[in-house]
């Protein structure tokens, strides 16, 4: 074996000659041949770092206790206590651990603003879904009447047959007027443009809208009133002793007699299933909905008194073509 230089650790580690051979080696003389040989490689490795540009500070002697400690640990003793001499080495470590921290904390920090910005989000999106929410309104009819249409005083009155104001309470005669100049819906091919009814002799067109003007025309169907074939109630005014006279014989209309009512596309057949009915103008709720497919004639009676109606009810034949 090659001799070996003087080094600081001579004072603790005997001499070691070329010619001793090592089984004659002591452990501690081994030891220190390994850890000889380690410093070594250390040192070349510092070499090649400041060649290349690199600049390591190292501590320039290894203290007597390092050395101790070195004689008499294992390997994972002799590195500790090979990084606890060199100060950099534990700088680094805190800085690494600083490091760790900070990027932790970052990352947490980014997990609770991501967290905050969706519970925003959630609300912003709750108050404007509030914003847009309608509240729920009861339906009400389009139109609310006050006295049943077709009311107008007789022929043989003084002045002829005029619409009877005086039918309508006085509080209410101006909404009545606001209702009778309301505009007339463009009829539809599922609205009723005819009606007959063969056990009176009624084939008349129906025409929308039950005010004075519309009934000069015909029968006239209330405006809102459901079509022909439609569950609902359909209301079907005429006069009985102006304008043709079209409703005039209601009053002899019998149970099983059929009232027909046309569209552009089909025909719908009706029976009268009651006797015909006396009301006052103001009973309005004849003309109510119904939970099944009605219609409602009226008129007014008596024959040239007309200070009353008549009514009569008919329900839509089962499989009406």
């Amino acid at each position: 074996m090659r001799a070996w230089g003087a080094s600081p650790l001579s004072s603790i580690i005997p001499a070691v000659s070329k010619k001793t051979a090592l089984e004659d080696l002591s452990v501690e003389q081994l030891r220190y041949l390994l850890m000889e040989k380690r410093r070594r490689m250390r040192h070349d490795k510092l070499e090649h770092f400041r060649r290349t540009g690199r600049v390591v500070m190292l501590a320039s002697d290894t203290s007597v206790s390092s050395l101790e400690t070195l004689r008499s640990g294992s390997l994972a003793d002799i590195e500790q206590a090979i990084a606890e001499a060199n100060p950099r080495s534990r700088v680094r470590r805190i800085l690494d651990i600083f490091l760790l921290i900070v990027e932790v904390s970052a990352v947490i920090g980014l997990v609770l603003v991501l967290l905050n910005g969706l519970d925003v989000l959630r609300s912003l999106n709750k108050e404007f879904a509030i914003g847009l929410a309608q509240p729920t309104l009861t339906p009400t009819p389009l139109i609310q009447e006050v006295v049943l249409p077709g009311g107008h005083t007789p022929p043989n009155a003084a002045g002829g047959s005029t619409f009877n104001e005086a039918e309508i309470p006085e509080h209410l005669r101006p909404l009545v007027q606001s209702l009778a100049s309301a505009p007339t819906p463009t009829p539809g091919p599922e609205q009723a443009i005819r009606i007959q009814i063969p056990a009176i002799n009624v084939d008349y067109p129906i025409v929308q809208g039950d005010g004075p003007e519309q009934l000069r025309m015909g029968v006239g169907q209330h405006i809102g009133s459901v079509n022909p074939g439609q569950v609902g109630n359909i209301i079907l005014t005429g006069h009985d002793d102006i304008f043709g006279e079209v409703f005039r014989y209601l009053k002899d209309l019998k149970p099983g007699d059929l009232v027909i009512l046309f569209t552009n596309q089909k025909s719908y057949t009706y029976v009268v299933m009651s006797e015909p009915e006396i009301v006052e103008p103001t009973q309005v709720e004849v003309m109510g909905p119904s939970s099944e497919p009605i219609v409602t004639l009226i008129s007014c009676y008596p024959y040239r008194i007309d200070n009353k109606r008549i009514i009569v009810r008919a329900y839509l034949q089962s499989g009406s073509k």
